[in-house]
C-alpha cells in the first residue's frame, strides 16, 4: 500500500528550463508539469490513466483535484476516452455530476503527451465507503441511490448513456453529496450496438443484454448498474462478482431464477437464448432473504431495477417517483438538459485528428489563447 500522506515535492524542470507559467512537482515518483496557480498537496488516487492529486488554486483559494493522464496518445482507446470526457463535461453541468473546472494548456500544442484535468475535489468514493467499517443507515442508502438516479436522469435527458456505473465512479463528500464521474465510456443512446466491446461496463455491473451481446440496448443498462450498486450498499459486498461472462450470467440467474420465455425474447442470439433456457429449473433467491435487514421499500425498488428483461426494468424517472425515495425528489429542481449532446466521433481517428479535437476542447478553458 502506497503512503497516501506523501506530500507533493517541488522540483527543478527536467531540462533545467522553466517554461513561463509552469512549475514542477513529483508525487509517487511521477512528474507533474502544472500551471503555477495550482499548488499540489498530496496524491489521492492512482488508476490505469495516471495519478490524481489534491491541490489548491491559489487565485481562488479553492481545493481541486488534478488528474494527470500519462502519454494520452500512447493508446488510441485511452485517447478517445479522454476526448469524450472533455466533450461531455464541457457541456454537462449538474449537482450530481463531477465538474471539470479547467484543462491545462500544454506548452507544446503539436507534441504534448500528457493531459492535466482539474476537477472538483471530493473526499472519497462509494467503493471505499462500502468497503469501510463505517455503518450505513437506511437514510445513507436512500440518499446515495437518490443522487445517482437524479444525476442519471439528467444524463439520459441529454441522450447520454454512462455505461460504466460502479461504486468507484461515484465520488462522495463528507456530507454525503454524491457525484457521478468517469465518462470515458459514455455514448449517445442512438449509437446502439456500434460499440459493443469488452470495454463496456465493468463486468460485475453489466446488464444481461450486454453480457448476451444484444445489439439493441438503451438507458436500462444504467438502471441495472444502479441496481447492482444498490445491492452492494445493502450487503456491503458485490451481488454478482462473476469471474467471466458466463459465470456472471449464472450468478444473475442464481438470484433472479429461471426466466419465462416471454422475458428472453429480447435475446437475438439463438445460442445465448439456449444458454439462458438451460437454467429454467433455477428457483432463485428472494432479495428479502439476501438483505433481511433492509427496508421493504428498498427491496421493492431493488427488485424493479434488477429485472432480466430490459423492457420490464424500472426507468430512472419511475425509480425517482418510487415510494422509497420519492420524498427526496423534487422534479422542479432537476430540469432536463436543454438539448441532446452529440458524442459521435470517428472511432478510427488517427492521433493528429484526436490531438486537434482535444486542443479545441482545451481552448474552451483558455479563451485568451489564440491557436491556429
Amino acid at each position: 500500500m502506497e503512503n497516501i500522506s506523501e506530500m507533493a515535492a517541488l522540483v527543478e524542470p527536467p531540462n533545467g528550463i522553466r517554461p513561463m507559467g509552469k512549475h514542477y512537482y513529483t508525487m509517487w515518483k511521477t512528474l507533474f508539469e502544472i500551471d503555477t496557480k495550482y499548488i499540489p498537496i498530496k496524491p489521492i488516487g492512482r488508476g490505469a490513466y495516471g495519478i490524481v492529486c489534491s491541490s489548491i488554486n491559489r487565485e481562488t483559494n479553492e481545493r481541486v483535484a488534478i488528474k494527470k493522464i500519462n502519454n494520452v496518445f500512447g493508446n488510441q482507446i485511452d485517447a478517445l476516452r479522454t476526448l469524450r470526457e472533455l466533450m461531455l463535461l464541457r457541456i454537462i453541468k449538474h449537482e450530481n455530476v463531477i465538474g471539470l473546472k479547467d484543462v491545462m494548456m500544454p506548452i507544446h500544442t503539436r507534441s504534448f503527451k500528457d493531459v492535466y484535468l482539474v476537477y472538483e475535489l471530493m473526499d472519497t468514493d462509494l467503493n471505499q465507503i462500502i468497503k469501510s467499517l463505517q455503518p450505513l443507515s437506511n437514510d445513507h442508502c436512500k440518499f446515495f441511490i437518490f443522487q445517482i438516479l437524479r444525476g442519471l436522469k439528467y444524463l439520459h435527458s441529454a441522450n447520454i448513456l454512462h455505461r460504466d456505473l460502479k461504486p468507484g465512479n461515484l465520488l462522495v463528500n463528507a456530507n454525503c453529496e454524491l457525484k457521478i464521474c468517469d465518462f470515458g465510456l459514455a455514448r449517445t443512446s442512438k449509437d446502439n450496438g456500434q460499440f459493443m466491446t469488452e470495454y463496456v461496463v465493468t463486468r460485475w455491473y453489466r446488464a444481461p443484454e450486454l453480457l448476451l451481446s444484444c445489439d439493441n440496448y438503451g438507458t436500462s443498462i444504467d438502471v441495472w448498474s444502479v441496481g447492482c450498486i444498490f445491492a452492494e450498499i445493502l450487503g456491503r459486498k458485490p451481488i454478482f462478482p462473476g469471474t467471466d461472462c458466463l459465470g456472471q450470467l449464472k450468478l444473475i440467474i442464481s438470484v433472479l431464477g429461471g426466466q419465462p420465455e416471454e422475458d428472453i425474447e429480447f435475446i437475438d442470439n439463438a445460442k445465448a437464448k439456449r444458454f439462458i433456457r438451460s437454467f429454467n429449473f433455477c428457483r432463485g433467491t428472494p432479495f428479502s432473504a439476501l438483505y433481511p435487514h433492509a427496508d421493504p421499500l428498498a427491496i421493492d425498488l431493488l427488485q424493479k431495477m434488477l429485472i432480466f428483461d430490459p423492457s420490464k426494468r424500472i426507468t430512472v424517472s419511475e425509480a425517482l417517483h418510487h415510494p422509497y425515495i420519492s420524498g427526496l425528489y423534487d422534479p422542479s429542481s432537476n430540469p432536463p438538459a436543454q438539448s441532446p449532446i452529440n458524442l459521435d466521433i470517428d472511432e478510427n481517428m488517427g492521433e493528429p485528428m484526436i490531438r486537434e479535437m482535444m486542443l479545441r476542447e482545451i481552448l474552451y478553458y483558455h479563451p485568451q489563447v489564440t491557436y491556429a
